[in-house]
């Protein structure tokens, strides 16, 4: 069983990644894609389902992409399944490689309004006004601003109300943007990936949530929130998740000591949440990627 797992990961997995990867390159925005319809599976609006970041859709979920153009090439910003009777998405998905880890850009400015737009992606019906009232939670990006620092198009598009989470000061500017800051320095490191695959969320599955809404009753607040990373390093790969409860911490970002405690394998993770992350890879790849954790490779450890 260990050759085997061995050549699983050594040889058979590099093959199939590659193979993988290149079908899902971004320079391929025309696959034509399939989605249910009233209500039967999911509902597939923009384009990109069947790229390796991005999770298995759940029944009347709404899928939504946003794009950009950079140097002549079709660009995906982030993608989403949106929930729409809780006017939450699920995940958001995206990834950082050449194309998306520059910094060029800054932050949209705090006086342009509206600043937090609805999604023009999303159905009317399903969409919460521009700049909405989370009644005392702040805005919480999902995909982060400085996720998105390439273009001005793909930084304006991480303020979109489908992108949006309601969290509490503390957490969102000081503990859960340590996490982001984790994401962003793996993800715009060349000399440590090629690739970082990467899905984040907050919970709105019964029992997952603060049982508290905002935005007029109709948008739940997430209970705990998520990150799945895929990395791909030429030949070598690894997967690493967090799971972190949505409460106060204290006015502090979390130390390497504390990141790594929240840390869990893919594994456990899609047991939390319910959620099939990476799903695109073959199933033995799958497998052999999502069961461990390995806090060394990933620069964490405890003390």
């Amino acid at each position: 069983m260990e050759r085997f797992s061995t050549f699983v990961r050594h040889i058979f997995l590099p093959i199939v990644l590659a193979a993988v990867l290149g079908s899902c390159s971004e320079d391929d925005s025309n696959i034509q894609l399939g989605g249910g319809g009233g209500g039967q599976g999911p509902i597939v609006i923009g384009q990109g389902t069947e790229r390796l970041e991005v999770p298995r859709m759940a029944d009347g979920d709404l899928f939504i992409s946003h794009w950009s153009t950079e140097k002549g090439k079709n660009v995906m910003t982030y993608c989403l399944a949106y929930d729409r009777k809780k006017f939450h998405s699920r995940w958001v998905a995206f990834r950082f490689d050449n194309s998306t880890r520059p910094k060029t850009v800054s932050r949209k400015p705090y006086e342009q309004r509206p600043q937090y737009p609805a999604d023009p992606q999303l159905p009317a019906q399903y969409a919460l006004p521009d700049d909405i009232s989370f009644n005392g939670y702040q805005h919480g990006h999902l995909c982060a601003s400085a996720d998105r620092l390439y273009s001005r198009t793909a930084n304006d598009n991480t303020f979109y109300l489908t992108n949006m989470s309601p969290q509490t000061g503390n957490f969102n500017s000081k503990y859960w943007t340590g996490f982001e800051a984790f994401v962003q320095g793996k993800g715009r490191s060349a000399t440590f990936c090629d690739t970082l695959y990467v899905v984040k969320g907050g919970t709105i599955a019964d029992g997952q949530t603060l049982r508290r809404y905002v935005a007029g009753g109709r948008m739940p607040v997430p209970k705990y929130y998520f990150i799945a990373l895929l990395k791909v390093k030429g030949e070598a790969y690894n997967a690493i998740a967090f799971w972190v409860e949505h409460k106060d911490y204290g006015n502090t970002s979390p130390t390497t000591e504390r990141l790594a405690a929240h840390a869990v394998s893919v594994d456990r993770l899609e047991a939390l949440t319910g959620l099939d992350f990476f799903h695109n890879l073959p199933d033995a790849v799958e497998k052999a990627v999502e069961q461990r954790c390995d806090l060394a490779s990933w620069g964490l450890t405890t003390k």
